[in-house]
């Protein structure tokens, strides 16, 4: 159970401004517009950063989650996340990779809470059992409270050689008392299927991309693998939160080149990376047509824009 000063301190993001090209054919089709996957209704009568910020509700109360948007999809994000308060939108003025969103994010929480404890979400996943993967999130984030330097990924039990995920090697043990949480010893992106195959075969674990960590150790870990990057923001946190802040993030969202948190973040400071494995439960990134068909059957769920 949570004391208050936890809950206090207990923060969610979640990403939710990507283009969505690869679904765009489905989404075309479910929605009639162009609009990105987050904001369909894909699976059932909600849209997936709505079931989204209901999932992640279950962790964290709903007045500390921030929702990263970029403002070329106002028409719609705005009737979907309209209800939060505005401090909790974070406006990108564009796409500029999830380096760029999470390093906007994690400064706008700073002013805010400047010792979090932060998670990061997705907003295009399928699961199956919500409350059992959101116990493993708060799992996480106790065993960030008790070692404090650690970054706790959620590692997907795998059943399939998907070379469309990445993947992650555990370990060694990390002793906790919390989990079993193990140190991360190495990633895979978007392996060939025969090595797919071989990292199955050697229990190996999707990579959820939902992590939890304290707010400063994400911007630890961002100033000193993209250093370039975080001295760009931070020349204008002064203005986050203040009646100056659309402006000037304009104006840097201008001059910075598109960044990925996985590749250029994760992947280069494997030090005090930890992985929490996820059994039990369903889990998917609706990132294709065939996956989003794919978990429609296995679930026997039936939108209205799938109907025969």
């Amino acid at each position: 159970m949570q004391s208050d000063n936890e809950s206090q301190r207990r923060w969610a993001i979640i990403l939710a401004g990507g283009e969505g090209a690869r679904l765009s054919s489905l989404t075309q089709r479910i929605a009639g517009d162009g609009r990105p996957k987050q904001f369909c209704s894909v699976l059932g009568d909600s849209s997936l950063i709505e079931q989204t910020r209901r999932r992640v509700c279950l962790s964290v109360t709903d007045d500390q989650i921030l929702v990263v948007v970029n403002r070329a999809h106002e028409r719609y994000y705005r009737p979907l996340v309209g209800d939060m308060r505005r401090q909790n939108l974070v406006i990108q003025p564009g796409n500029r990779g999830t380096g760029a969103a999470i390093l906007y994010s994690l400064l706008r929480l700073a002013k805010l809470e400047p010792t979090a404890y932060v998670a990061l979400f997705p907003s295009d996943h399928f699961i199956s059992d919500e409350r059992h993967f959101m116990h493993h999130v708060d799992l996480a984030f106790q065993v960030v409270r008790s070692r404090p330097e650690l970054t706790v990924l959620l590692g997907i039990a795998a059943d399939s050689a998907e070379t469309a995920y990445g993947w992650v090697k555990p370990g060694q043990p990390i002793a906790t008392t919390r989990a079993s949480v193990f140190e991360v010893h190495q990633f895979w992106e978007k392996p060939s299927a025969e090595t797919a195959k071989r990292l199955l075969d050697r229990a190996w674990l999707w990579n959820s991309f939902i992590m939890v960590a304290r707010l400063s150790t994400l911007l630890g870990m961002v100033m000193l693998t993209v250093p370039d990057l975080y001295r760009a923001f931070a020349r204008v946190s002064s203005s986050l939160l203040t009646s100056s802040e659309e402006r000037s993030v304009e104006n840097l969202y201008a001059s910075i080149e598109a960044t990925d948190f996985s590749q250029d973040v994760l992947v280069r400071r494997p030090i005090n990376l930890a992985v929490l494995p996820v059994r039990g439960c369903q889990w998917s990134d609706l990132g294709e047509p065939a996956r989003v068909i794919e978990v429609l059957s296995r679930q026997k769920i039936q939108p209205r824009w799938n109907a025969a």
